[in-house]
């Protein structure tokens, strides 16, 4: 009988590695907290022109957008038309991005410990299942 992946590794292995793997990289994701300042006055992106500092907004963006989308009603052919929504909706994917923040909620080191081992574990457990094993390291 093969084991996982036709390959001579077990079974055991691959399902006790994937089992600790999903449990500890769920616990590691469910211990980032993601959060957002964006909204439609946030600051995308900043430019610094005749001696001031000028502010892009999520507001701002939108203009060249609808723009864009008028000129693609009226004539569907017109590259500009597409060069401006594309282009706007380009540029407010990327400052929604760069908005993000990420960070760790507050847990103990054992807390930490035992998902980095469930999740690194689970993983080398996991590979080592899909590889093949000869004869002499099966005993």
């Amino acid at each position: 009988m093969r084991g996982a992946g036709g390959t001579s590794g077990g079974l055991g292995q691959f399902f006790i590695g994937f089992i600790m793997m999903c449990g500890g990289f769920y616990l590691l994701l469910n211990a980032i907290s993601v959060s957002s300042n964006f909204g439609m006055g946030a600051r995308l992106y900043g430019v610094s022109a005749f001696g001031g500092n000028y502010s892009i907004t999520s507001g701002i963006i939108m203009i060249p957008f609808m723009i864009g989308i008028g000129i693609i009603f009226y004539n569907s052919k017109n590259i500009l038309g597409w060069l401006l929504a594309l282009g706007s909706i380009t540029g407010l994917i990327f400052g929604v991005i760069s908005s993000i923040r990420f960070s760790f909620k507050t847990m103990s080191a054992f807390d930490l410990i035992t998902i980095l081992v469930l999740a690194i574990g689970g993983l080398g457990l996991f590979l080592r299942s899909l590889k093949n094993m000869d004869s002499s390291q099966t005993e």
